[in-house]
């Protein structure tokens, strides 16, 4: 198939500015994410038991704990979504310049190997256990990127969403969580493995599928941006789609039944409805975060068209030094948690008192980096 959809061929080579509202979604859930490191790190009762197979039926969950943990599923899916956004929008330009093909499918593959080379050596190492998380997905998804990009993006969107409604047919094909059945080969693909010393919670596939729909996305907005025929703006688009999948996660969520990875409603309290299965993402724990991340994307949307954005913003910062961000915070909290011994050493409360301090210096921290990243182009920093 052809390298871009044929309308592209026609339009002009068009400057295009980096788009505010996706670095303000992207900054976002980095404040999120870090709330969630921290309970990680140091909270002694942190819940991350979003997997029927380590959910225990009968659990009391601290609404405050609960929360403060739901409120961070935004991240991940975000994450990976909006780096599917960013690559498709940087691979098209690169398009529209005439680069040469090869050359664009190497730069992805090399990028998103080291990406996914992060996981299991660095972050692993100040975890002290072999871990593969969202850099390894992001990593290999961006690597089959470089293979698929090349189908329509009607296909794409088809291929996404058969993931979403027919990927626990496939999971249950090769992992259940009640008999402790469980092997590396299929967690790396499709399911969840936990030992003491080995975790694997982010299988490719399912976060493929959302990379996949941040990239369409990312083709329309480029589509829009260069002045091709769309069927309505990125914003009534992005609500739309919103609404939509809000939509499909109360209908799965209601029935209890499939699309939950067998993590089911105990009841009908606010806790039971939002305990989706995060490990491996459900249909629910998907259609719910992609959900309420359209719904405000197109908020952002709307007032990036109505205000004058801050250049050194905390959001736009953040947003726009998302991987030297994740990385510098997760060493830190990791490192000390592990190597200084402060692994389950406070409460809830002190996780809402750590987290605006390292905010505070990863803030200034990241402001150095995009200074000077703009005055060192190429090199190392292009990686992050």
């Amino acid at each position: 198939m052809s390298e871009t959809p044929p309308n592209y061929i026609k339009s002009p080579v068009l400057k295009t500015k980096r788009l505010e509202s996706i670095d303000w979604m992207r900054g976002i859930v980095m404040i999120l994410m870090v709330l969630d490191h921290v309970s990680m790190a140091y909270d002694a009762n942190h819940f991350s038991a979003d997997s029927a197979a380590l959910f225990h039926p009968g659990t009391v969950i601290s609404p405050l704990v609960f929360f403060t943990r739901w409120v961070t599923h935004l991240c991940a899916p975000t994450f990976v979504f909006l780096a599917g956004t960013a690559l498709a929008i940087s691979v098209e330009r690169r398009v529209l310049r005439g680069q040469d093909a090869w050359e664009i499918d190497k730069g992805i593959i090399v990028r998103g190997l080291f990406i996914a080379a992060l996981d299991p050596t660095l972050i692993s190492f100040f975890s002290a256990r072999l871990t593969f998380q969202v850099l390894y997905a992001i990593g290999v998804s961006m690597v089959l990127m470089a293979f698929i990009r090349r189908l329509s993006t009607c296909w794409l969107i088809l291929a996404a969403l058969a993931w979403w409604f027919g990927g626990e047919w496939v999971t249950c094909l090769v992992w259940d969580p009640f008999s402790g059945k469980q092997t590396v080969a299929a967690a790396l693909l499709v399911a969840f493995y936990k030992t003491p010393h080995v975790t694997i919670n982010y299988p490719v596939i399912p976060w493929l599928s959302q990379m996949v729909l941040g990239w369409a996305f990312g083709r329309y907005l480029m589509n829009f941006t260069m002045g091709n025929k769309v069927i309505m703006a990125p914003r009534n688009l992005a609500l739309t789609a919103g609404l939509v999948s809000l939509s499909v996660f109360a209908v799965f969520r209601y029935l209890n039944g499939y699309g939950n990875m067998w993590l089911y409603r105990q009841d009908n309290s606010l806790v039971q409805w939002f305990l989706v299965s995060k490990y491996p993402p459900s249909l629910t724990y998907m259609a719910l975060e992609i959900g309420i991340m359209c719904v405000c994307l197109a908020g952002l949307i709307t007032l990036e068209k109505r205000i004058k954005p801050n250049p050194n913003s905390v959001l736009l910062v953040f947003g726009q030094t998302a991987m030297f961000f994740y990385l510098v915070h997760r060493i830190f909290l990791e490192g000390t948690a592990t190597w200084l011994g402060l692994r389950n050493c406070v409460s809830i409360r002190e996780v809402y008192i750590i987290t605006p301090v390292l905010l505070a210096f990863l803030y200034y921290l990241c402001l150095w980096f995009r200074r000077f990243r703009q005055t060192h182009p190429g090199g190392w920093t292009r990686f992050i």
